[in-house]
């Protein structure tokens, strides 16, 4: 984040132990491989050994760092409109299954925490879906029928604990929020206890599936395992073209202690300006941390550095005295038929699983993910959701087609436009100090960052997933693909999928 230097990174990562797991560097056998060690990851991997399964999780970073260790954190079945659409896209039917299965998510979680004493600020509180405008009050009382008609305890409102008025609200009770990071590290030590193998900086490569099938890490080692689960949040091996289904939305995070008398008690979003949720965390000596997301965008594209200050002067406005000790931002994959991909990873697959989708609510959709996954693979009765989730599922062409073709209409446009257009900056000359850029080169098109000292860092601009011109985050100082959110750092090393291979190195 570069409006406040002071500011931290995220909350749950600085707030947390760190964890040492040491890479994979020897060849192992186990019944499960899985691939990603965030809430999904970790979750099936711990149903699997409750199970009796031996399980090797791989992860190629740090343990809830990913996408977990930057979310929101709120457990709730409440999905901001996710009913109304349900309802629209897939019927009534898969609406009840939708809130059966995350209301047993939130409740899982409860039971999980209490089973390992886990110290994860785990509380309970209600959760609110609001708008502001009377224009779109009649949305929001669609939203609270699909929601009620669906099984959940909702209710509409017109006060809250927000210091500011709302038109009205559906509020649904007893929902949870917790730390994620503690959570995650408390179940990755109930892994280890049970025999569980757990590798970080493991990056994988390879992918063979049969009746026996081989994880690769970039180390050369390899895992043999009987079924394979990728959960790294945007499907790295997908052999059913998730990616065409998925579109990737990233916002910003803002965290600042705010005393204890003014709590607004719940946790809040709204789909206006962009969304805007709120909500709060333990931070003691009579305060909270008060939590507020907003300014979505899709990576790559827009003034970054903009929308995080108009984040900022937002919850300067409405919690006036706060000021941020932390910053950071958030990415979400968004289904265009609204229900997440949990289950066999492509039509012709037999022992490989993925779980992506989550379109923002992915603690409790991890959590579920973990209890659906562990059923398939250990040939126990499938949940009555198993269909709504099944990726392999057929697109409803009247249903899903319109949000299908927009998506597939936007990375057209980013592949084919940002070809044509013209660079900001003619030449590395002309970049300041901690900016970057794309230009014109000999070698086709570079992306080149000048840091604060003035060196210059360049890589290909061509996206190593499927070739789209990545575009600078001046906010975070990433390169990031517009087209499937894959970002990199200032050298090209990747930091989020699905790309799985760095930006190549350019001389400039």
């Amino acid at each position: 984040m570069t409006e406040n230097a002071r500011t931290g990174g995220s909350y749950w990562i600085e707030s947390a132990p760190g964890s040492s797991y040491p890479p994979l560097e020897r060849d192992v056998t186990v019944d499960v491989a899985v691939i990603g060690a965030g809430i999904a990851g970790l979750s099936t991997a711990w149903e699997l050994t409750r199970a009796g399964l031996s399980v090797a999780v791989l992860e190629a970073g740090r343990i809830a760092e990913g996408v977990t260790g930057h979310t929101s954190a709120k457990l709730s079945a409440l999905h901001t409109l996710v009913y109304a659409r349900l309802r629209r896209t897939h019927g009534a039917d898969a609406a009840r299954m939708y809130a059966r299965s995350q209301s047993e998510a939130v409740e899982h979680a409860h039971e999980v925490a209490e089973l390992l004493g886990a110290d994860c600020d785990m509380e309970r509180c209600d959760a609110y879906t609001y708008v502001r405008s009377l224009d779109r009050v009649g949305e929001l009382r669609a939203e609270e029928q699909a929601a009620r008609e669906a099984g959940l305890p909702v209710s509409f409102v017109r006060e809250t604990g927000l210091p500011y008025e709302v038109a009205g609200a559906v509020r649904l009770p007893d929902q949870a929020q917790f730390h994620p990071r503690k959570y995650l590290l408390a179940l990755a030590d109930d892994l280890r206890a049970k025999g569980a193998l757990i590798h970080e900086h493991t990056s994988v490569f390879g992918l063979e599936e049969d009746d026996g099938c081989h994880v690769t890490a970039e180390t050369g080692a390899r895992v043999t395992a009987r079924d394979v689960v990728v959960a790294t949040h945007y499907p790295v091996f997908d052999r059913a073209l998730l990616f065409t289904r998925l579109a990737p939305r990233r916002e910003f995070v803002v965290a600042a202690p705010l005393p204890e008398s003014r709590d607004p008690h719940g946790m809040y979003i709204t789909p206006e300006d962009n969304t805007r949720s709120v909500r709060t965390a333990p931070y003691g000596d009579g305060q909270r941390l008060l939590i507020v997301t907003g300014q979505k965008f899709t990576p790559g594209t827009g003034d970054t550095d903009e929308r995080l200050t108009e984040l900022l002067a937002w919850t300067r406005e409405y919690f006036p005295g706060t000021e941020p000790s932390h910053g950071w931002a958030t990415q979400d994959n968004f289904p265009c038929d609204t229900a997440p991909l949990v289950g066999l990873l492509h039509p012709a697959a037999r022992h490989t699983y993925v779980a992506t989708g989550f379109g923002g609510w992915g603690m409790s959709g991890g959590i579920m993910a973990g209890t659906l996954l562990t059923a398939l693979i250990t040939g126990r009765e499938a949940p009555p959701w198993k269909n709504l989730y099944e990726p392999r599922r057929v697109l409803s062409v009247l249903r899903s087609a319109p949000a299908f073709l927009r998506n597939q209409a936007d990375v057209a446009y980013h592949f084919v436009g940002d070809r044509l257009r013209s660079p900001r900056v003619d030449a590395a000359d002309g970049l300041a100090p901690d900016s970057g850029a794309v230009l014109r080169t000999p070698g086709g098109r570079t992306a080149v960052y000048r840091d604060p000292d003035g060196k210059l860092h360049a890589v290909s601009a061509r996206c190593t997933h499927l070739g789209c011109l990545v575009a600078f985050n001046a906010a975070e100082r990433a390169w990031e693909c517009p087209c499937h959110g894959s970002r990199f750092d200032t050298d090209g090393h990747v930091v989020q999928g699905p790309a799985t291979r760095p930006l190549k190195q350019r001389d400039i």
